[in-house]
């Protein structure tokens, strides 16, 4: 029997990590996850909600699974780890509540979502250490995925594949008519609408595309390679699918690929799109994993005996505590804020009848109305003068909540479905406001015989802009800063023949009077 000296009996009993001490802080680590998802249940739920009724995003029920069974996969490779609580990640955990209370106060729901869902990793970080949430990487990272986010994409989607089958029936040799995401050729009308935008395609791929990388690949070059390929491929894809469909309506007289068949027939071709993807991507499979595992045992063990040791039961249960007590402060700070700064009073809404050559109109300019969603106040009333005639409709939000807030996916110029109203092309432009200049949004609407063009706004909280995203930050900020939540978005709309550019003049003429007073009107809202 040979002899060892202290130094190396403490060596050898040290690199053998207690498991029992693992088992517990693993547990300990599972329960503060769910504590963290159930103290945030609003959130929680937001995103269970949308699993539930949509399609698109039902995958978001599988992607805890997937995360605990690759977890699950890699056990054998953690149990060589030990768990060292990192008390230095509480920062970041900080920072993602802080981010979290913003994106509340500005409900921007996906946000909120995100850095929910981003907790998770950082307290896995705080209470288990550097190395055992470097290990498990990946599996958390890939949490990330059950947010259900891809709203934002499906214009350009849209855009896309509109502009790429228009282009391929172009070289086929059929005459195209295109006006936005319509178009017509000689047997019939399309468009390409939300369910056409192939948002479903990309997300399934690049779902399954990045778990397929990371179980068949060890490199991280061939891993974005193959993750890139599953986002490019069904973009590209669904362009031909809705090609191959109006070829389909088109050859067959529109009689076939005009229902919900169509649907069906693009899934069946996306489904076999993916399989080729994946048939092509085994033969750069790399299924070694030794090496990549070896090399992490071998750096966990490099330290000496008392610098790599399990940290007590004790400091694992203080980072949970701390972790938890960082991460429910910001729910506890949103109620605080909303049952504040709310207000029990309705909004009143007042804009004078005339200013300067304009007056009231018994008539509407169009029969067009844009569709608004939980606005507290409504204004609504037509002016002409010799300048032309212009609609004015004043959505005014007061204690705003998720679905019924100023900047809303489901307030809309024209709804998908139902409306003789079309919405052809959309911009910005800038234009004179006294003194200075403004941008606002412009959009082109079309219906048999009518033509309008659009200029709208948000006012928040006395502060005008075009863009959504500044609209937000302004809400947040000032609902912060106990300002309130006050906000509203003014639409303009006047007819005219052909050019969109004869609208212009009698939009301006009508900013140049009007504006002052119903920016005044707002202001009166808000401070009474």
């Amino acid at each position: 029997m040979s002899a060892h000296t202290p130094q190396e009996i403490v060596q050898g009993v040290s690199t053998i990590p207690d498991q029992h001490h693992l088992k517990m802080a693993a547990w300990v680590t599972a329960l503060v996850v769910a504590a963290i998802l159930v103290g945030y249940h609003e959130t929680t739920w937001s995103m269970i909600s949308i699993w539930e009724r949509s399609d698109t995003f039902a995958h978001g029920f599988l992607i805890f699974p997937f995360s605990a069974y690759l977890i699950w996969g890699r056990r054998h490779h953690l149990a060589t780890l030990r768990s060292r609580p990192c008390p230095l990640a509480l920062a970041a955990l900080g920072v993602l509540g802080f981010c979290w209370l913003l994106s509340t106060l500005a409900s921007v729901q996906v946000l909120e979502q995100y850095f929910l869902i981003a907790m998770i990793p950082v307290a896995v970080w705080v209470i288990l250490g550097t190395r055992m949430a470097w290990a498990l990487a990946f599996p958390l990272a890939y949490l990330l995925l059950a947010v259900p986010f891809g709203d934002v994409l499906i214009p350009p989607l849209i855009d896309f594949t509109a502009d790429f089958t228009v282009r391929a029936l172009q070289l086929t040799g059929i005459p195209v008519y295109r006006e936005g995401s319509f178009f017509t050729i000689p047997t019939g009308n399309w468009s390409v609408v939300e369910a056409c935008s192939g948002l479903r395609y990309l997300i399934a791929s690049f779902t399954l595309g990045t778990l397929y990388a990371y179980l068949t690949y060890r490199s991280l070059k061939r891993r974005l390679g193959f993750i890139a390929l599953s986002v490019i491929v069904p973009i590209v894809a669904n362009g031909i699918r809705a090609y191959l469909i109006v070829m389909t309506g088109h050859l067959s007289d529109m009689r076939l690929a005009v229902g919900v068949d169509h649907l069906i027939y693009g899934w069946v071709f996306f489904g076999v799109v993916m399989l080729v993807l994946f048939w092509i991507g085994s033969f750069w499979r790399e299924d070694d994993e030794a090496g990549e595992d070896a090399g992490t045992i071998s750096r966990s063990g490099s330290h000496s005996g008392l610098e790599v040791a399990d940290a007590p039961l004790g400091g694992t249960l203080l980072a949970s505590g701390a972790v938890l007590l960082i991460a429910l402060v910001w729910p506890a700070a949103a109620d605080y804020l909303d049952d504040r700064f709310s207000r029990s009073t309705a909004p009143q809404v007042e804009i004078p009848v005339a200013s300067g050559e304009w007056r009231a109109a018994t008539e509407p300019a169009s029969d067009w109305k844009p569709v608004y969603v939980g606005a507290t106040a409504g204004y609504l009333r037509s002016y002409r003068s010799s300048d032309g005639s212009v609609d004015l409709y004043v959505h005014y939000y007061r204690n705003q909540r998720q679905g019924e807030e100023l900047v809303n996916t489901e307030n809309l110029l024209v709804p998908e479905m139902g409306s003789r109203w079309r919405n052809v092309g959309e911009s910005t432009r800038s234009i004179a406001r006294g003194s200075r200049s403004m941008t606002v949004r412009q959009s082109q609407l079309h219906a048999p015989a009518r033509r309008l063009l659009v200029w709208r706004w948000y006012w928040v909280g006395g502060e005008e802009t075009a863009s959504p995203y500044m609209a937000k930050f302004l809400l947040a900020r000032n609902r912060l800063l106990g300002r309130g939540d006050d906000g509203a978005e003014i639409v303009l709309a006047t007819p005219y023949e052909e050019d969109p550019e004869e609208a212009t003049p009698s939009l301006q003429a009508f900013v140049d009077h009007m504006a002052p007073a119903l920016t005044e009107g707002l202001r009166h809202a808000w401070q009474h």
